[in-house]
């Protein structure tokens, strides 16, 4: 857990760096390869990471830290039945659960600008769950967790939101706005809205500025996207889980506008 807060914060305190002009419009969003709305959900879910933190079965798992904080992801097939589709999406939006208490390390900060399309596949697979293991508790910080709360480097999810909710990686146009989409959804979380990477907790390996990717033709980026193997093999640890486990479901279309879009915005003069 504490590596998938370091990534959240990473991504919020990035945020403000970024010089974001209009979002991209609704029409925008991941591929639909399949016509039933559950299975665009499935693949959704792979790509934005919902069980790389909830787990394979989405029943939680423990993620505490001795010293920082006993922190378990939720049991989303326990807690999904109690909320109405209105209430799942704020939720997964806004960081904030409907009895107005705040989720912490979930990255709704990332999902706030998902088309509705896309956020009902998402609630639809997730309604699919069988309900299954034992709930959670909620997060309980130790010393470590409540000095980094205290310093305001760890924040709610709300928090996090409300910090980064308008922010957007670069406009490279009309052309891409599709690859500006998915970086918002899913690079972002590591590399920062404005995608320039850095350390996201003292520490932390840094996060390289995606603007490297100028390097990669489309086979290399696809090889480095589905398995986590950049260019001369070097060892990547959370690249490739990351790489494996979630973006290796990208679609050749969203993985074609993934690159030419960071392709764009490496060739833009640095600032």
């Amino acid at each position: 857990m504490r590596a998938v807060m370091g990534l959240m914060l990473a991504a919020l305190g990035l945020a403000a760096c970024s010089q974001p002009a209009s979002p991209p419009t609704e029409t925008v969003q991941f591929d639909r390869v399949s016509a039933h709305l559950v299975e665009h959900g499935r693949r959704l879910s792979a790509v934005l990471g919902c069980s790389g933190c909830h787990g394979a079965d989405l029943t939680g798992e423990d993620w505490s830290e001795p010293g920082f904080g006993r922190l378990w992801t939720s049991n989303l097939t326990r807690a999904i039945p109690a909320y109405t589709d209105a209430q799942l999406e704020a939720t997964i939006r806004h960081g904030r659960r409907p009895d107005g208490s705040d989720l912490w390390a979930m990255p709704s900060h990332l999902f706030t600008q998902l088309s509705a399309d896309d956020m009902a596949a998402v609630i639809a697979y997730l309604r699919t769950r069988t309900p299954a293991g034992e709930v959670h508790p909620v997060p309980a910080f130790e010393a470590g967790g409540r000095a980094e709360i205290a310093a305001g480097t760890l924040k709610t999810s709300a928090a996090e939101v409300a910090a980064t909710d308008a922010a957007l990686p670069p406009d490279m146009g009309p052309a891409h706005d599709l690859g500006r989409y998915i970086a918002r959804a899913t690079c972002a979380e590591c590399h920062g809205m404005d995608l320039k990477g850095g350390t996201p907790y003292p520490g932390a390996t840094a996060r390289p500025d995606l603007r490297m990717v100028t390097a990669y033709d489309a086979a290399q980026f696809d090889r480095l996207l589905r398995t986590g193997a950049p260019i001369g093999d070097r060892k990547l640890d959370l690249m490739s889980e990351v790489a494996r486990g979630r973006f290796s479901h990208f679609t050749p279309g969203e993985m074609q506008a993934l690159h030419q879009y960071l392709q764009r915005v490496g060739a833009e003069p640095a600032d």
